[in-house]
């Protein structure tokens, strides 16, 4: 930012930029109303030296002025520091603006409108005589003020005259009337409390200069930054804030795991308040002045035993900070609590603390976002969350914007997981900048201390050398307790003080002894109480000691253990209601929560309520009854009690859950609008839905008494999974809890293998887990998609069968679905482009997949859940593979590096730099010590692979280098090269030992077998070598292929060899001592680019472009397998270690876990075979027609979804299809330059149209159905009679190719398009009547008005032109679309216009006078649409738009805000994932049904998928 800064003579200058890097000095801004352009002194002004005489400039004067008396030497001006005709600074500076004024030191709003007091009342009266002009100013109504208002801490208000009116905090009531800003946003509290709607309601009055400033005016409130497009219009830049707004809110919502501003409330009430006598103490303490004060010192470690008050010392601390701190500071803070699974670990701690960061200062989220936006809510929760999160935490703690950054953490010793790393990372953040300063509370344990002796300088506050203080501040709490006491229970002064005294004798300076004391004497009556203190020894284990005793003597004593061993055993806190359904002996009490509170306060004070939910009232309080008192808690072991939680929970499930349990009514109600009703069905549920399978295996692996029933047929778990499998789906969807349910469910089925249930139990238990593995995203985004899935879920599964009156209403899918789950597993999505490599980890636990996304994914095998994403590499990542020990994962890429990481962490152990091209192999030694990589600039490096030194770099070949591995004995190397020679390495000597040559082309692949005896290369010369890798003798060549061979690679045992090649789709098998060609394995319709062994050598897997995979049975030769789901090529296959798991890489961006041993045949639709590309509906419509790559046409009845045609006949790909408008014919082109004219209900081929020598780019019939015409790339168009075949004109013209083509509705004249040109042609003639030109880019579609008399155009430059086709005058030009203009259409009487564009907009225009009528925002790009006979609606591609029919008269103006489609009927989601019906989500789509492309007629849709599924869903409604 560039500043003013006061000159020594009186004059201001502009300073240089301040940047990231360099201090910004204190600074103050002012806030005006800006006149006229004229007036104001710009930033030119400044720089010329000229603007003196400008009204302007006295504004700059006052705020020199101002700022030197408040001793501020630099201040900002908006109108000129900022060059404004630099575009990317006014960018940055729009961007950033929240950010300067919150900043600055002072913020002074000049008011121009408010003149000056006559007389100033004194500083009593609140409401001077301005006070009415003051809240009339126009600088409340203006956009920008409203960031000016809230973003500074400091605001100052002056008069016209530059006499101080008050400051934000003095005029807050005046401005909260005059803005409607309610008071706590005005007094700081973070914008982030408040809703998107809430803060969108505040610019309501407010005015800009430019509409779209009414947008990025809000950027700061909330958070967000978008570039400014001015010119897009403001429903664009509304629509472009709120999409951002609604990122960053959803962000947040799911970084939250816990929000540590209501933790340190709950500590504070549950320990009876604040008191600053109690803490003051340590913020005059040496230590904490030193830490505070010295620059060096960035570390406090606050340290003692347990109940020594250091909680409240921490509570304290953060109070006074958050008074004391600059504006340009930022506090967060973590409270660490051991009973509580979800805030006691590291990641934890780190999750919360960014959370605190970002919710504070929302603009800190784009740290987050560089990782969120691609990863969601799994970044905060996957096994790779601890190296996501500390990257991101860097990352904040490094933000320019903030100049002091404290951090606190209290009780690290209830950090149970990851500790060690934690203090590490503390450690090592402590020791980079003395910005940070880290504060830390703990006991006295030596392994935190020995730690923290590693950091530099930090300072200890140990609670035990401070005794007197601590001593004198325990007095005092006593003291302030027990006066409550007294006054509560109205003791006597000779009581008083006999409690005074008793408890300073023994409290021995702990507060945790002295709570609890004074809990059990409110509890009693006053009578005799001096007595009674001797109940209380002194000591914190007697003391609990004691309780426990007073507990086993009460009239309850079962129930209040009972109590304490449910408490002790749970995962994590639980409410009162959650409790109450635990425990058989509360159920009376359901209802009547104060009951239950009045049962847990009895308890022995070991138990405490806060906001409903029990915790231990100390951690020291569970360490005690898990050591001290277990016996007596849990007499018959802690089993018993996992037991009684888990059925107690299958209990209450069973009574409680149903469907639609929430009565949310609407399929598609996605789970971030839903509200928990009042009262809640699942308030007393929550606990028992998430975690009744953690308490059965509990029990089950540490009883001893298990008999096996509860898993038997019509057990209590059969019959649960039988009768409330889906409800339960449906509940832990609205506990955002489906990722624990799929681990549930895993275990569960693992739990069933293991204690050999009975058969029925284990299918109804392994086909649930395969409908939520496989359902888990739909259900996950709308809980009542639980249903839906139902659809989409085999004929045979059970969970389908048992919940079939369960599914919705109305919705039909044709062809019905396959009768059994297919052996995919899991489909891995989350890459985001090409999945280029897939290997298994050799214990075969998980699994790694490297994408053209840039990243490597692993994935666990078993759960499919994406345990890290690996990102640091800035381009492909072409390979990837595990170290053999399984610890280690390396992955070469197009940005010439090779990465190791830890397998376990996804820490980024290597970056191996070298290799001045892409790396295109990687493969580590047998004995994981060395990793080679294979590159383009001709080399081989071998590499350390635990230091990373490059220990060799092998040089020779003259091309790419393709290929390499290693021996099994790790000796030696072997590489293939592009140059044709494959060489051989001693990985000793670096002596290239053979070079082997004899290929005629590129080495594509080369491999060792297991024993080290041979080495196998395939080339694109079409052949297999078997090579001796000791002489280097050639001791086979395989011949056979026809084609490149891809790829090579010995079975297990090194006595088959198998080959893929790109030609006829065909595997070869071979004995690669004889070279005899054992099998050739032919099945698939494209190139095959991988082949691999099971590890048992009997089965094979290939990949191929078909996107398949097939498994074949190398005894019989017998293809075992076809696995169909994939929607592009296929690139990659590997078998898991042990043989049990298949996995495949595709160009879909997903990768598919497979079970390659059922044996069944499991094809989901008779089908096509290759991708499909277009699908049309016949116009009747009873038909659908689908085209694709198998270089086949299928029709498809609508009523019953068979396919009724299979049309074959082309050669190459087909691209189209087209019914005539009488649903007579149906027109197909292809790859093979033809078009085929078939009869649609005979399915015979009537013509074969030839004539083009290129491929044919569009295809239409006029509307009378008598003619076809077609469009080629050789820049003609053709007209024929698809009657008789023959070919009636030829008409040539253009000097490009033509991209489309399109008759008038009277079939008289012909429009074609050529880049930008469009021709008119008389039909009867074959004239051409007219060449339109006037667009600058290309022209995208043409369309005829209905009467024939107008054309429009498309075109790519954003416009729509509308022509007289006779004259060839261009009418109108029409503007407003920001995006290519895809589509057009004429409505049937031809007064209406709409337009279609790459902006994701619809307009309708009024073709005669070029006026906008409406702009619709439809959320994706439209390309084909049309009106219907009302008017009313808009049919496309995907589905109808309610377009009402409006006259000029009432029409909006061209500035009107874009309003959200409406859709009609049945349609597909802006993003391609739901069903809709009337613009409402109805059924969400899985990834292996979503369309490559897609029709709709009436209420049915009709999708296209990339693995040749052809699918119809019918959507009824009640009303039909």
């Amino acid at each position: 930012m560039h500043l003013l800064q006061c000159g020594g003579t009186g004059g201001y200058h502009l300073t240089e930029h301040f940047t990231s890097d360099k201090a910004t000095p204190s600074y103050a801004v002012l806030s005006h109303t800006w006149g006229a352009d004229s007036d104001e002194v710009d930033f030119n002004d400044l720089t010329n030296g000229t603007g003196q005489r400008k009204p302007g400039y006295e504004k700059i004067r006052f705020c020199a002025e101002q700022a030197a008396r408040d001793g501020l030497q630099y201040f900002w001006v908006d109108a000129c520091c900022i060059n404004q005709a630099d575009s990317v600074e006014l960018s940055k500076a729009i961007s950033s603006m929240f950010q300067w004024y919150r900043n600055a030191a002072r913020c002074y709003v000049y008011l121009s409108d408010v003149p000056g007091p006559s007389s100033l009342k004194d500083e009593d009266t609140r409401v001077p005589l301005w006070g009415s002009k003051f809240q009339k100013s126009k600088w409340f109504t203006r956009g920008w003020t409203l960031q000016e208002l809230l973003a500074p801490s400091s605001v100052e208000f002056f008069a016209q005259d530059g006499t101080k009116l008050g400051h934000k905090g003095s005029l807050e009531e005046e401005i909260h009337k005059a803005t409607g800003i309610p008071k706590p946003a005005l007094q700081g509290v973070p914008l982030s409390q408040f809703s998107v709607n809430e803060r969108l309601s505040w610019k309501e009055g407010r005015q800009t200069k430019l509409e779209e400033d009414k947008a990025y005016s809000l950027l700061g409130l909330f958070g967000v930054s978008i570039p400014p497009i001015y010119g897009e219009g403001i429903g664009s830049a509304f629509q472009r804030l709120l999409d951002e707004a609604r990122k960053v809110e959803k962000c947040l919502q799911d970084a939250r795991l816990t929000d540590p501003c209501d933790d340190k409330k709950r500590i504070e009430n549950t320990k009876g308040g604040l008191l600053e006598d109690v803490y003051h103490w340590a913020l005059e303490n040496h230590d904490f002045q030193r830490w505070r004060n010295d620059s060096q010192s960035c570390l406090l470690w606050i340290k003692g035993d347990p109940g020594k008050g250091k909680t409240m010392l921490i509570c304290g601390i953060i109070n006074e900070l958050n008074k004391s701190m600059a504006n340009t500071a930022l506090l967060s803070y973590f409270f660490c609590q051991a009973t509580d699974s979800r805030i006691n670990n590291a990641t934890a701690v780190l999750r919360g603390l960014i959370y605190l960061f970002v919710y504070q200062q929302p603009s800190l989220v784009v740290h987050v976002r560089k990782k969120y936006d691609y990863a969601g809510k799994t970044l905060f929760e996957d096994a790779n969350a601890w190296v996501a999160l500390s990257e991101i935490f860097t990352d904040i703690v490094q933000d320019p914007s903030l100049k002091r950054i404290y951090l606190i953490i209290d009780a690290l010793n209830e950090c149970v997981t990851d500790l060690p790393k934690l203090l590490n990372f503390i450690i090592q953040t402590s020791s980079t900048s003395s910005r940070i300063k880290w504060i830390m509370s703990s006991r006295n344990w030596p392994d935190i201390e020995e730690r923290l002796e590693r950091a530099g300088k930090k300072v200890r506050l140990s609670l035990e050398l401070n005794a007197d203080s601590v001593s004198a501040a325990v007095r005092f709490y006593i003291k302030h307790k027990v006066s409550q006491l007294a006054e509560d229970k109205k003791y006597n002064d000779q009581t008083k003080d006999a409690v005074l005294k008793y408890l300073y004798t023994n409290a021995n300076d702990t507060f945790l002894w002295a709570a609890l004391v004074c809990q059990n004497l409110n509890q009693m009556s006053r009578f005799n109480v001096v007595k009674k203190l001797e109940a209380f020894p002194p000591g914190l284990n007697s003391l609990y000691d004691r309780m426990i005793e007073r507990i086993n003597n009460s009239d309850d004593a079962e129930l209040h253990r009972h109590i304490l061993a449910i408490v002790a055993v749970i995962y994590r806190p639980v409410t009162l209601q959650e409790l109450t359904s635990l425990i058989e002996e509360l159920d009376d009490m359901a209802r009547e929560t104060d009951s239950v509170q009045e049962v847990v306060n009895l308890c022995g004070s070991l138990l405490t309520i806060q906001d409903g939910i029990v915790y231990f009232i100390h951690q020291s309080a569970k360490d005690f009854l898990l050591k001290e008192a277990f016996d007596v808690i849990f007499p018959s072991g802690r089993a018993v009690v996992h037991y009684a939680v888990f059925s107690r929970s299958l209990r209450a499930m069973s009574n409680t859950l149903h469907r639609d349990v929430y009565q949310l009514g609407a399929l598609g109600c996605p789970i971030e609008q839903i509200e928990q009703p009042k009262p809640d069905p699942l308030a007393a549920l929550r606990y028992s839905c998430i975690y009744w399978v953690d308490h059965l295996c509990e029990w089950i692996s540490n009883s001893s008494t298990y008999n096996g029933s509860i898993l038997m047929s019509g057990g209590a778990v059969d019959k649960f999974m039988r009768k409330k499998y889906l409800y339960w789906l449906e509940a832990i969807s609205l506990c955002i809890s489906m990722s624990k349910g799929v681990v549930s469910m895993a275990r569960l089925e693992a739990l069933t293998k293991e204690r050999e249930a009975t058969s029925s139990t284990m299918e109804v238990v392994r086909d649930a887990r395969r409908f939520i593995m496989y359902h888990k995203a739909a259900i996950e985004s709308s809980p009542l998609q639980v249903y839906g899935a139902l659809l989409f879920s085999p004929t045979r599964s059970i969970i389908r069968a048992l919940f079939k009156d369960k599914e919705p209403w109305g919705i039909i899918i044709k062809p019905g679905m396959q009768e059994r789950w297919s052996n995919c597993l899991q489909t891995l999505e989350g890459h985001s482009s090409s999945v280029r490599s897939v290997a298994f980890s050799h214990d075969s636990t998980r699994l790694a997949s490297a994408s053209s996304d840039g990243t490597v994914k692993v994935w666990d095998a078993r759960s499919g859940e994406c345990l890290s994403t690996l990102e640091g590499h800035s381009s492909f990542v072409r390979s990837v593979a595990f170290s053999h020990d399984s610890t280690r994962l390396a992955s070469a890429s197009e940005d010439r590096t090779v990465k190791v990481w830890d397998a376990h962490s996804g820490e980024c152990l290597q970056t191996l730099e070298g290799h001045s091209y892409s790396v295109i192999s990687v493969a580590f030694s047998h004995d994981s010590t060395r990793l080679a990589s294979a590159s383009g600039d001709r080399t081989v490096k071998v590499w350390d692979a635990r230091s990373g030194e490059c220990l060799q770099t092998l040089e020779g070949h003259s091309d790419w280098v393709t290929s390499v591995a290693f021996s099994h004995d790790s000796t030696r190397l072997a590489c293939a090269s592009d140059d044709h020679t494959v060489k051989v390495w001693d990985l000793g000597s670096r002596e290239c030992l053979q070079a082997l040559k004899g290929h005629s082309y590129c080495v594509r692949s080369v491999v060792f077998s297991h024993d080290s005896t041979w080495l196998a290369s395939a080339s694109y010369d079409f052949t297999v070598k078997v090579w001796d890798p000791d002489s280097g003798e050639c001791l086979q060549t395989l011949k056979g292929h026809n084609n490149f061979v891809s790829s090579v690679i010995f079975s297990y045992d090194s006595t088959r060899l198998a080959s893929a090649s790109y030609g006829n789709g065909t595997v070869k098998v071979w004995d690669p001592g004889s070279g005899e060609c054992l099998q050739t394995l032919q099945d698939h319709s494209s190139y095959v680019g991988s082949v691999t062994f099971s590890h048992d050598s009997t089965r094979l897997a290939s990949a191929s472009d078909d996107h398949t995979v097939k498994v074949w049975d190398l005894g019989s030769s017998e293809c075992l397998q076809t696995l169909k789901g994939h929607n592009n090529f296929v690139s990659s296959v590997a078998f898991s270690h042990d043989s049990t798991w298949l996995a495949s890489a595709s160009g879909d961006g997903t990768v598919k876990v497979w079970d390659p041993g059922s044996g069944e045949c499991l094809q989901t639709l008779e089908g096509h075979s290759n991708s499909v590309r277009s699908v049309a509906f016949s116009h009747d419509p009873t038909q659908l027609a689908s085209a694709s790559d198998d270089r086949t046409i299928k029709v498809w009845d609508l009523g019953s979804g068979e396919c009724v045609q299979t049309l074959k006949g082309h050669s190459g790909w087909v691209n189209s299809v087209t019914f005539s408008h009488d649903s007579a014919w149906l027109a197909s082109t292809s790859d093979d330059r033809t078009v085929k004219v078939w009869d649609s209900g005979s399915g015979e081929c009537l013509q074969t149209l030839k004539g083009h020598n290129n491929f044919v780019s569009s295809v239409t019939f006029s509307h009378d159905s008598t003619r076809l015409a077609f469009a080629s790339n050789n820049g003609t168009v053709r007209v024929w009679d698809p009657g008789s075949g023959e070919c009636l004109q030829k008409l040539k013209g253009h000097n490009n190719f033509v991209s489309s083509v399109t008759f008038s509705h009277d079939s008289t004249r012909l429009a074609s398009v050529s880049w930008d040109t469009v021709k008119v042609w008389d039909l009867s003639s074959s004239e051409c009547l007219q060449t339109l030109e006037d667009h600058s880019s290309s022209v995208t579609s043409v369309a005829f008005s209905h009467d024939s008399t107008r054309l429009a155009s498309a075109s790519g430059d954003g416009t729509v032109k509308v022509w007289d086709p006779g004259s060839g005058e261009c009418l109108q030009t029409l503007e407003g679309h920001s995006g290519w203009v895809r589509s057009v259409a004429f409505s049937h009487d031809s007064t209406r216009l709409a337009s279609a564009s790459d902006d994701r907009t619809v307009k309708v225009w009024d073709p005669d006078s070029g006026e906008c009528f409406q702009t619709v925002n439809v959320g994706k790009v439209l390309y084909r649409i049309s009106f219907d006979s009302s008017g009313n609606y808009l049919h496309n591609n995907g589905g109808v738009v309610s377009v009402s029919a409006l006259s000029t008269a009432t029409s909006a103006p061209i500035s009107a805000e874009t309003r959200t489609a409406q859709h009609q009927g049945v349609t597909l989601g802006a993003a391609g994932t739901w069903i809709t019906h009337n613009s409402v989500n109805v059924l969400r789509l899985p990834s292996n049904y979503r369309p490559s492309c897609l029709a709709v007629s009436g209420n049915v849709i009709a999708i296209g998928v990339g693995n040749g599924r052809v699918w119809m869903c019918e959507v009824q409604s009640r009303e039909s």
